[in-house]
């Protein structure tokens, strides 16, 4: 059926009714998710602020870094908010992460400015796992959502996602500068309302809808890639030049305002592409001359022969229990709908695992102590901050380049994304023998490959397990995803760096002839305050390398076969429903 329409002009409501197709449609969507992101990497921040926990706490090496590891738990184990996405509405679980996101920092602000009488170390440890628990209700309030609305482009969708989230630590570098000036106590109170507003704003605007195609895709894609690139390009010069030359609050201000003009120009396209889909339904739908050059009667399309034409997607979907955590035993293929457990107890699951407790938790390790290395390498306070920034500008590179170039390497080549991911364990190794044998500046460089292949890992990781297991549990396994890197950051931060820290801290006491009690702060100045943990840090990056190889094996086979079908599938079905409905639109308005 071939459908022309003619338009007598817009009506006075033509525009409201624009603005409402903007503010529903999937671009606007994807702009609010980007927002929402850049304010859900609050805990890469921990190496500026934590200075002042510790100065002001009186904490020694060992509890802050217990207490960073209950910010990496609070930060990783998102299977509260995978549950919750079960059931109830994606603004609802936005909710309660922009609740949980302003009382944990907020009581941590009260904490460290001493407007609270000094709480206890567990009640430090709660507010920070609290605060960082509600960047997984962000991921999986608008992260999953985008990823489901289009999985076809599931990799780039991750890495433009996570991409955001990796330049958050900048981006909060620069408005706090603008705003508070050089006060990283008022850091805290930044990240705690701030991410809040955003995802209050937006709370009704991310929500899960009917997958279709659309022409420019991928072009617009692309050109989010290239905002996001000169965002962080952009921010890295800032951070550079901060460092050189002493700006005035006006300076600060003014690189404030432009790094916000970049941050929300992806709204412009959303504008621009609604539009043209507006204006593409406005053709089909305007019952105003209309010329329909029908077919016979007998070709008339159908429900009925639609309904014969079920993808495999949703054949597998009636067979399966209703259940998410039955039929254990009786995994389906790879890339079909896992459920809950079958997932989690399938040996793929195992080997990213024991990957990601080596490899997340070395990551995690050395962004947390980021600070106290600058410190111990007697860098002053504005170069660890620029350490912290740079960590967090490649981390996006990272993410980015873990969504986009595997995504085109995997279509092009058939290589394994877990190939990909160990590659960047490999770099994360390197990052650390840089930090166990320094030289003047090395950790420059340091943050930079530690800061890449951390975000690698991450984008990676997700995209590997949307890929193996389906999505129709993913905002769940997606959380469940995570579980090993904080023990990994427990075990490698806590009973490994924290440790042989302080032993070289009181070393260096004894050397001076003082008793831990005499000192309110324990503090080691040195290379050799971080060799050995890191060198340890290192040999456990190199472990999580081969197991990922043994990953990239059993899926090799898996990887070379259409992994999309089923999804550009389920786009064709769709495709074909709202052409029926538009057809009988027309023959209602014919009648």
């Amino acid at each position: 059926m071939v459908v022309t329409t003619t338009n007598n002009g817009g009506s006075g409501c033509g525009c409201c009714r624009f603005l409402c197709q903007v503010i529903n449609g999937r671009w606007f969507m994807m702009f609010a998710s980007f927002l929402i992101m850049a304010g859900a990497g609050a805990t890469y921040l921990f190496g500026v602020y934590s200075k002042d926990i510790k100065a002001t706490l009186g904490y020694d090496q060992s509890t802050l870094n217990l207490m960073s590891t209950f910010k990496d738990l609070g930060a990783n184990v998102g299977v509260l908010s995978g549950l919750l996405a079960e059931v109830t509405p994606t603004w609802f679980v936005l909710l309660v992460g922009a609740v949980m996101n302003f009382a944990g920092y907020f009581m941590i602000w009260c904490a460290v400015t001493k407007k609270i009488p000094t709480p206890q170390v567990w009640h430090m440890c709660a507010y920070i796992c609290i605060g960082a628990n509600s960047q997984n209700f962000a991921n999986t309030g608008s992260l999953v959502t985008c990823v489901k609305n289009f999985p076809e482009s599931r990799g780039i969708m991750l890495g433009l996602m996570k991409g955001f989230v990796g330049l958050s630590g900048a981006l909060f570098t620069q408005l706090y500068y603008a705003i508070y000036g050089n006060d990283s106590k008022s850091l805290i109170l930044l990240i705690g309302w701030l991410p809040a507003a955003i995802s209050l704003v937006f709370v009704y605007n991310i929500r899960i809808m009917k997958i279709s195609r659309h022409p420019n895709e991928h072009k617009v894609f692309h050109e989010y890639l290239t905002i996001s690139v000169i965002l962080a390009l952009l921010l890295m010069g800032l951070t550079i030049a901060q460092k050189k030359v002493t700006f005035p609050r006006i300076g600060y201000v003014l690189s404030a305002v432009v790094v916000c003009v970049m941050l929300f120009s992806p709204l412009a396209i959303a504008i621009r592409e609604e539009y043209y889909t507006w204006k593409h339904r406005k053709q089909i739908t305007t019952p105003t001359s209309i010329i329909v050059e029908a077919t016979p009667p007998t070709e008339t399309v159908s429900k009925s022969e639609i309904e014969p034409e079920c993808t495999e997607t949703e054949i597998v979907m009636k067979n399966q229990e209703d259940s998410c955590c039955t039929n254990i035993c009786k995994r389906p293929k790879r890339g079909q709908d896992y459920t809950i457990l079958q997932a989690l107890t399938s040996a793929d699951m195992l080997l990213l695992f024991v990957a990601t407790f080596c490899g997340l938790g070395c990551s995690l390790t050395a962004v947390d102590n980021l600070g106290q290395i600058g410190e111990s390498l007697g860098y002053p306070q504005l170069t660890i901050s620029t350490f912290v920034s740079l960590l967090s500008i490649w981390n996006y590179f990272g993410r980015v380049f873990a969504g986009f170039v595997s995504e085109k390497i995997l279509l092009k080549y058939k290589v394994p994304r877990p190939s990909i991911m160990a590659f960047a364990l490999l770099l994360s190794a390197v990052g650390d023998l840089l930090i166990a044998f320094p030289w003047p500046g090395s950790v420059y460089p340091a943050s930079l490959v530690l800061g890449f292949s951390y975000g690698a890992q991450l984008t990676l990781l997700f995209t590997i397990v949307s890929e193996l297991f389906g999505l129709k549990y993913y905002s769940t396994l997606f959380n469940c995803s995570q579980l090993a890197s904080p023990l990994g950051s427990y075990v490698l931060n806590v009973r490994v760096v924290g440790k042989l820290y302080d032993r070289e801290a009181l070393k260096q006491l004894a050397a001076k002839g003082l008793t831990r009690s005499m000192v309110k702060e324990l503090t080691c100045m040195g290379k050799q305050c971080y060799r050995l943990s890191f060198l340890i840090l290192a040999a456990a990056n190199f472990c999580a390398f081969f197991v990922t190889l043994i990953l990239v094996a059993r899926t090799r086979k898996y990887y070379r076969g259409d992994i999309y079908k089923r999804f550009r599938d389920e786009m064709e079905a769709n495709e074909k429903e709202m052409a029926l409905k538009q057809a009988q639109e027309i023959q209602e308005v014919k009648k």
